[in-house]
Formats: C-alpha cells, structure tokens, sequence
C-alpha cells in the first residue's frame, strides 16, 4: 500500500469483494493496513443477479465480514440482464456502481483483488485480441478515474499464498461456479496456463512482460499527445477532422494510438479498438484509397487531405420520453454528451422526447429555416445530433443554433450540452 502513497489522515478505502477467496482476503488485509493508519475500510458486494443464488451469497458476505467490525454495502445491479458479453458486461455494470458510491460517499480508494494470475490471464486475453503496448500492460496497478483511485496491491502476489493466508485464519470463502464455466473465454485460458507454465511462459513471466509493455506505453503515450495536437481538431458537437499527410508520416505506433483515442472518444466508447483493426483502418483509409470505413461506432470518411470522424447512425440510444424528473439534472446521452434540461412540461398533452436528429428531422428543420443549409456541421453529424422532438417535430438542437419560436414549442430547452464522452478506465498502464 505505501506504494500508492499519499493517501489522506484516517483514509476511508472501499473494497471490492465478491466473497471469493482473492476478494476476502483483500479485504482482511485492508483492514489491517488501515487500522495501522487509524483509518478504516467498507466493503462492497454486489449482487448482478445472474445467479439464483447471487442475493444469498451477498448476505453471506455481509454476515461474515460484520463479525470482523467491517462495514459492507450491498449494490444491487437492477434491469434487464444480457445473453452475450455477460462478464464484460457485469464487470461493467460492477465498477459503475462501485464507482458511483465512492463518489456519492467521498470514497478516494477502491481496491481490487486481482492478483498475479490475473494479470498474466489478461496478458493471454490480450494478445490474443492482437493488442497493442496499452493493451499488453494488462492490468494497472493504480487507475485514476474521475471518481476514485482504483487500487491493485495484489497484482505481484500469487493466489495461492491469498488462500493459504485465508486458511490459517480460519477463514472461509465462496467459490463461483462461472469459474469453472468454459463458455468463458477467461476461464479457458485459466485451464491452459500450466501448459504455458511448462513451456516458460509462468504468470512471473507473463507479469513481468506487462510491467515492461506499461513502460513502453507510457513512452507512446508523450509521443501520441505531440501528434494528437498536431493532427486533431475536435468539434463540441461530437465529431473530428483528422489532417491525413502527418498521420501518414507519424510513426505506425503513434498514429493508430492518436486514431485510436479519437474513435474512442467520438463512438462513445469505454476501451479503444483492437490494434489489428485500427491497423487495418489506417492502411484502408490513411495510406490506401478507400474512400470511408466504419469501426468503434465511428463512420471515417476522406474528405480531401483530412479525414472525418463522425459518430456512426447505428445502435445510437432509443428516443426518451422527456418528464418534469428531467429537467435540472445533470444528464447523459450516447456515453458522449453531458447536458441539463430547464423549463416545464405541466400542462402538455402530448409527449416530448430526446432522439437522434436524423434525415427526417433535418429536412424538417430546412423547412422552418432554409439559411441553415450551409451550417458548417457535416451531414453524418447533423444525423446523430442530440435534439428534442415534439409531435410537431424537432424544436431545439443546440448544435445547429437551432430553437422553433413559436406558442406551440413547448418550455423546454437545453440550459448547457457538451461533449464529454465516457472516460475510458485506463491509463498509459493498462486498464481496468
């Protein structure tokens, strides 16, 4: 812990703990630590509902760790539940409310309990997906996000001495079936690693190579700024003019990290693209003489010597339905936008919604003011600009400077929108 030093007087830590043997002992380590500073910790268990189970092992964990003095907070992940993608998915959802209650209770650490067999799992994972040096740095050991610093102590400790540690003690732990579940891809690659072990490739190994590949990273990551501000202009409506000679200079590395974070930030996405299709995009587009590509929810497309980045009109939010709850929150919209709502809806009869602007839309608004045909605001982004919509149409798109004036717009209009895409849960070492 004194490596992620300073932390503040009597620190608060929350941890992560899913009642696994990784997770418990985490947390009983924790608390020893902060004892020792005067500080104290809360554990956080959620209950994803994937398993009958899941709400029983939840109070399970509760019990256990309220005989030790430590305070547990159990996050319930609420909705619809997936069919594919469910482990990314449930880490996804896991971490936001985690994220979500260290910032609603002044929570400056949250600790995780991954351990040096998780790293070189990630490694595997990683490579296979043909990664890149941030996607090979694996796991960080320190994250920093908006809300909390996000701690791994335990990514140089092998699993077996976190049991051995829980044993002694007398402590017992819950083993997860979806462990042992060969539909997942992880879990396949925990079976395999003694077979890598036996030809070298030990999880020290594996670690090793991650703790050089953030180093690596870190590096790019001063050249991918220099480049970035050089190559880059970022409109608030969401979409980027890229200047094709530089990027086709840039060294390959460096160009397809810059690439990289733009489709991120523009798709709205938490995680930049695999190395081998950003590759691809760039011989396509960049050096080739493909004239648009699609990839991270981004449509590229040539524009002469630049390159147009907009969001693609594919998979964007379904229209909601705008009630008095709205207005004077603080909102978001496709994982990219950031807005409040002022006005009222008392007294309306027929509903008003957040949509997409579209062709329909668009057209709509040409007919109520034609001099807006030559806004400086891409077609492909006029189509996926955030709007209000009554029965009447659209009647206020702030990206388009655009309000309908009449007694028949309702009171509703966008107090402030702006860009602030999802923050990616990574740094120049890895990600989450």
């Amino acid at each position: 812990m004194s490596a992620f030093a300073p932390y503040e007087r009597r620190p608060h830590l929350a941890v992560a703990v899913s009642g696994g043997a990784d997770s418990l002992a985490l947390c009983f380590l924790a608390q020893s630590w902060a004892r020792e500073c005067g500080g104290r910790i809360t554990a956080l268990t959620v209950d994803h509902g994937l398993r009958p189970e899941s709400a029983a092992d939840c109070v399970r964990v509760r019990d256990q760790l309220a005989r030790f003095g430590i305070d547990v907070v159990v996050l319930t992940w609420a909705g619809l539940k997936p069919v594919r993608s469910i482990q990314g998915t449930a880490r996804r959802a896991r971490y936001g409310l985690m994220t979500a209650w260290c910032r609603s209770a002044g929570v400056l650490h949250l600790l995780l309990g991954h351990h040096r067999r998780d790293q070189a799992e990630t490694v595997l994972l990683r490579l296979a997906r043909g990664s890149g040096p941030t996607g090979l740095g694996a796991m960080a050991a320190v994250v920093e996000t908006p809300a909390v610093r996000v701690l791994r102590p335990l990514l140089t400790v092998d699993p077996g001495r976190l049991r051995a540690f829980l044993t002694d003690a007398g402590h017992r732990w819950i083993e997860d079936p979806s462990n042992v579940d060969t539909r997942f891809a992880r879990t396949r690659v925990r079976a395999a690693l003694p077979a890598f072990a036996a030809a070298g490739f030990t999880p020290q190994v594996l670690e090793r190579f991650a703790r050089r590949r953030r180093r690596d990273a870190a590096s790019l990551a001063a050249a991918e700024s220099a480049l970035l501000a050089q190559v880059c202009r970022l409109h608030p409506a969401g979409f980027a003019w890229l200047e094709r000679a530089p990027l086709a200079a840039a060294v390959a590395p460096v160009a397809l990290r810059v690439v990289g974070w733009v489709l991120t930030l523009i798709g709205g996405r938490a995680y930049r693209p695999p190395a081998l299709k950003l590759t691809r995009l760039l011989q396509e587009i960049v050096a080739g003489n493909a004239a648009a590509a699609t990839l991270c929810g981004c449509c590229v497309r040539r524009e002469g010597e630049r390159l147009l980045v907009c969001r693609e009109a594919r998979n964007l939010p379904a229209p909601v339905r705008i009630s008095g709850e709205h207005c004077g929150l603080k909102l978001a919209w496709d994982n990219r936008f950031a807005f409040c709502l002022t006005g009222s809806i008392d007294g309306l009869a027929d509903p008003v919604w957040l949509a997409p602007l579209g062709r329909d839309g668009w057209r709509h608004i040409l007919a109520v003011r034609p001099d807006l045909r030559n806004v400086p605001l891409p077609a492909p982004a006029r189509a996926v600009a955030p709007s209000v919509f009554d029965r009447d149409g659209p009647f206020d798109v702030p990206h388009l400077s655009f309000r309908r004036d009449h007694v028949s717009a309702p009171d509703i209009a966008f107090a402030f929108i702006r860009l602030r895409p999802v923050s990616p849960f990574e740094d120049h070492g890895g990600s989450l």
